[in-house]
């Protein structure tokens, strides 16, 4: 092997890479176009709504409620060896609603529903539906990903509000019973320390991370290979993509809300 053969293997890495971004650029651009264009299909945007938003929140509210619970002891754990006990319910709170609140309902989004997409679009590529609808001169941009990137973008910060509040109602829960917290106290302080801008910072991620999720699955989904294998690919790789990508937003959007 020449000396130059690794600085070559690591040149077409990087233009793969940067030709990768270029291509999900161009997708995303052209999936928000499609946005503020007609025709609009109410019906596909509905069974969106229902898909992302309604069927998800039991995984959200398990996820949040022991994550919460698990915070508490956590924090009092910890804080019990600088006797620091009594920040249970300001770090809950902040922990929840800036970090742990959107990054897991944006997660666990990317786990069910950008899955959901991805083999639901894959499918009907690998079935030739979408050139049926293209035959049919209906643009599949508009008909399978506007409506779901739409649905993402409205319902997931919604889904991370209803997130944040059972993220915090489990920590109350057990800070008041086996922790032994005053219920009005712990309360009063969880209200006093939250901040408007750690609500919208919140809801601000989640809208990102929604639109994330829905673009990954839809991607991946129009660009399956064929057969079962192509739709597999598809799958694990929307679901890898979307993941990494919301952990990468989390990082800018934290950095460009509390940056000091």
């Amino acid at each position: 092997m020449s000396p130059a053969a690794p600085l070559a293997l690591i040149g077409r890495a990087v233009l793969a890479g940067l030709a990768a971004v270029g291509r999900v650029t161009l997708f995303a651009l052209q999936a928000l176009s499609h946005l503020l264009r007609p025709p609009f299909y109410g019906r596909e945007f509905a069974g969106a709504l229902l898909q992302i938003g309604w069927l998800s929140l039991p995984v959200v509210g398990m996820t949040a409620i022991f994550t919460g619970g698990a915070l508490a002891l956590q924090i009092y754990s910890g804080g019990a060896r600088f006797s620091a006990e009594a920040v249970v319910p300001q770090i809950v709170a902040i922990g929840m609603v800036r970090e742990l609140g959107p990054v897991l309902v944006g997660l666990m989004i990317a786990a069910r529903v950008t899955s959901s997409i991805a083999a639901e679009i894959a499918t009907m590529k690998v079935t030739e539906q979408i050139d049926a609808l293209v035959t049919l001169s209906t643009h599949p941009m508009k008909y399978l990903v506007a409506p779901r990137l739409l649905a993402a973008l409205l319902v997931v910060p919604a889904l991370v509000a209803v997130g944040d509040v059972i993220g915090i109602a489990g920590g109350y829960a057990v800070a008041t019973g086996p922790l032994g917290f005053n219920a009005a106290g712990y309360l009063k302080n969880t209200l006093d320390f939250l901040e408007p801008l750690d609500v919208l910072s919140s809801l601000a991620k989640g809208c990102a991370f929604g639109g994330i999720a829905a673009l990954m699955g839809c991607y991946y989904g129009m660009g399956s290979g064929r057969g079962a294998q192509g739709v597999g690919r598809a799958t694990k790789g929307s679901v890898e993509a979307a993941a990494i990508l919301i952990l990468a937003a989390n990082f800018l959007l934290t950095g460009v809300f509390f940056s000091a």
